[in-house]
């Protein structure tokens, strides 16, 4: 099979979370398409602060969505219709604020509801992403035990320089090997 269509036809939901390193994300959202996915990306309150939406939408050809959830369309409930329509769900990449939520099951914007909406009978892939410090801490650690016990299987980062200066563990994986475990997991 081509690389062009080893992902044809495929139905990916790409959540992006406010990090520095959520320009990763358009780059793995090209990758995808190159691949053949369909993407929907959804980005959080945090997302927006460093990317528009317009940014996803002119690579994915799909209008981004945000984290309202009361977006009323008149043909479907968004949340439902997202977990619905996917095959993968990823959140790439993975603040210590969304583990969080998450773990804690949070469904007052769209990603939080459609998460549940899912819950697991598509495979979700998680990305960490953030300081060393914030991704040892106890708290973050207890959270991503918590999703990986109830299913989402939980990506390494990598080790090198961070947004802060500092050099250490919570690096975002790459656009290139996140599409490793992409194809793994589809």
């Amino acid at each position: 099979m081509e690389q062009n269509e080893i992902l044809k036809d495929r139905h990916i939901l790409l959540h992006v979370t406010g990090s520095i390193s959520c320009y990763k994300a358009c780059e793995l959202t090209s990758l995808l398409k190159k691949c053949g996915a369909e993407i929907q990306v959804t980005l959080s309150e945090g997302a927006l602060k460093f990317l528009q939406p317009a940014v996803f939408e002119g690579l994915s050809r799909r209008e981004a969505l945000t984290p309202d959830m009361f977006v009323r369309k008149p043909d479907c409930i968004p949340h439902i219709t997202l977990a619905n329509w996917a095959d993968l769900i990823i959140v790439y990449p993975a603040s210590a604020n969304c583990i969080a939520r998450l773990a804690s099951g949070l469904s007052d914007d769209l990603f939080g509801a459609a998460f549940l909406a899912n819950n697991f009978a598509k495979p979700v892939l998680l990305a960490p992403a953030m300081n060393s410090n914030m991704f040892a801490h106890p708290a973050t650690q207890e959270n991503l035990k918590k999703l990986e016990s109830w299913g989402t299987k939980i990506l390494p980062t990598e080790e090198g320089l961070l947004a802060c200066g500092t050099t250490g563990p919570g690096k975002l994986i790459s656009p290139e090997r996140m599409l490793d475990f992409i194809k793994e997991n589809i």
